[in-house]
């Protein structure tokens, strides 16, 4: 199997070494990934100039190639199918990222972003979000499960995993929620303190996030709240009506 490995938090993130090493296990893994940090950025690419594409010999995972992209998640997945790769990839594998991606705050993730990219392609794809990378145990526990689960697993060409893993040990981890679906609610919720600047009619808006605590029963959200890994699945509509025109 040919797995293709990327992320939105950067090449050199710890979360996405950790990936491409579990994923090894299951196939032959290549990874490209942002030169930066690029997180928010959904399925943003970029339209004009050129993009440094460089290999990472670096790359702390034996056996895996790795290059970094100076552009986006969806940049690096372009990049990856249409000009790395010998042959269009099995399965696209998008983090491990650090911070939730839940509720409606997917439709911001790069991580999502990423995968959601791997599907327009027409590609199996799966988004890996930790609560925390500081403690990656439950992930190294969980995660080899999950992707045999997603690699058994036949889904729907707009059809993606969303995986959301909490920021607890292996032990306290209360088992993996398959039927969890996204909260019409951000987990992350802005408010904007405003104050004023010495330039007239100018503001600075200070952003405070608080994390959402009373999700819906049966939620994302409501899942790794309970001490659960949340892993099913999301639609991409535009690409489910493209689809479905195309059979038509």
């Amino acid at each position: 199997m040919r797995i293709l490995v990327v992320n939105d938090d950067g090449i050199d993130s710890l979360g996405i070494a950790e990936l491409a090493g579990l994923a090894r296990e299951f196939g032959e893994v290549t990874v490209v990934a942002p030169k930066t940090q690029c997180s928010g950025m959904s399925q943003h690419i970029s339209v004009f100039g050129s993009l440094e594409l460089r290999e990472r010999r670096d790359f702390p995972v034996e056996g895996v190639q790795a290059f970094s992209v100076s552009g986006t998640p969806a940049d690096c997945v372009k990049a990856a199918i249409l000009h790395v790769l010998p042959e269009k990839p099995d399965l696209v594998l998008s983090g491990i990222n650090e911070g939730y991606n839940i509720g409606r705050d997917i439709l911001y993730s790069g991580t999502v972003g990423a995968a959601t990219e791997a599907l327009s392609h027409g590609v199996k794809a799966a988004a890996f979000s930790a609560e925390e990378l500081r403690d990656l145990r439950a992930a190294k526990a969980y995660i080899p499960e999950i992707l045999e689960r997603i690699i058994g697993t036949e889904t729907k060409p707009y059809e993606l995993w969303n995986v959301n893993i909490p920021a607890l040990s292996p032990e306290e981890i209360r088992g993996i929620d398959y039927a969890s679906v996204p909260s019409k609610e951000p987990f992350y919720k802005v408010r904007f303190l405003p104050s004023e600047t010495e330039e007239e009619g100018v503001k600075e808006l200070k952003l405070e996030y608080v994390c959402c605590d009373r999700p819906e029963p049966g939620s994302d959200i409501d899942a790794v709240l309970k001490g659960f890994i949340s892993a099913g699945r999301i639609e991409n509509g535009v690409i489910k009506a493209a689809y479905e025109n195309g059979r038509r």
